[in-house]
């Protein structure tokens, strides 16, 4: 069975309605001809624009599009309903209310279920970093902080690196310092895709952006810069 996750650090439908790319790639991701696609917006409180917005760029495409709403509780068969999909597209938003929300519904473990059964995850800003051991957050106003995630995929995740300049000294100084383990931040635009818990690819639907590695070493940062394929 193959797992796959793919990670924004920004883009897709909600941040660059004009570009399909991040979005295009997901769906040929799944062999099959129209793949049922469900958005989560539990860290947006599932805010009726942005549900509506995934709508007008889905129903564009080969693909049966659905969400799922904790808000507004749809359905009281959660599980069987999320175990239904091909893809899980988590928004952004506030993360660490996404989580809290999430354990109370035992989100957590479907979604972890979903992915052991071959159901793609993917998703943009909180719905990247929530994959993760750890993510850099802007969940508490006029902060970063270290959030513990899901753990699926293993080491630490940033968002929005380029389209947030304050992320880039703080999450190097976290994981400088030992408080954040090593990981991987993006621009905007840019895609981690997962495999079996192993990096594949990273993608880019933007001319000039890219991907960059962070370790520590003796208390000194390590930075690698990653070139993606330019969808």
């Amino acid at each position: 069975m193959i797992r796959q996750i793919i990670a924004l650090g920004g883009g897709g439908f909600s941040m660059e309605p004009d570009n399909p790319l991040l979005d295009d790639y997901i769906l040929e991701q799944v062999e099959k001809e129209n793949p049922k696609i469900c958005f989560i917006g539990t860290a947006s409180g599932d805010a009726e624009g942005y549900i509506n917005r995934f709508y007008t760029h889905f129903n564009e495409k080969r693909c049966n599009p659905t969400h799922l709403s904790l808000f507004k509780g749809e359905t009281d068969k959660i599980e069987k309903f999320i175990l239904s999909q091909d893809i899980i597209y988590v928004g952004g938003g506030n993360t660490r209310n996404m989580l809290v929300i999430w354990k109370e519904w035992g989100l957590n473990n479907m979604l972890k279920k979903a992915y052991h059964n071959g159901i793609l995850l993917c998703g943009l800003s909180a719905g990247s970093i929530c994959w993760f051991e750890e993510g850099l957050t802007d969940s508490i106003p006029n902060q970063l902080n270290k959030l513990d995630c899901l753990g699926i995929i293993k080491g630490s995740n940033c968002p929005h690196f380029d389209g947030e300049k304050e992320r880039q000294d703080i999450y190097k100084d976290k994981i400088r310092s030992g408080e954040m383990k090593k990981g991987i931040a993006c621009d905007d635009g840019v895609g981690l895709h997962f495999v079996n818990e192993k990096l594949e690819d990273i993608i880019s639907s933007r001319a000039d952006a890219y991907a960059y590695s962070f370790s520590s070493d003796n208390g000194k940062i390590k930075e690698i810069k990653l070139n993606p394929i330019r969808l």
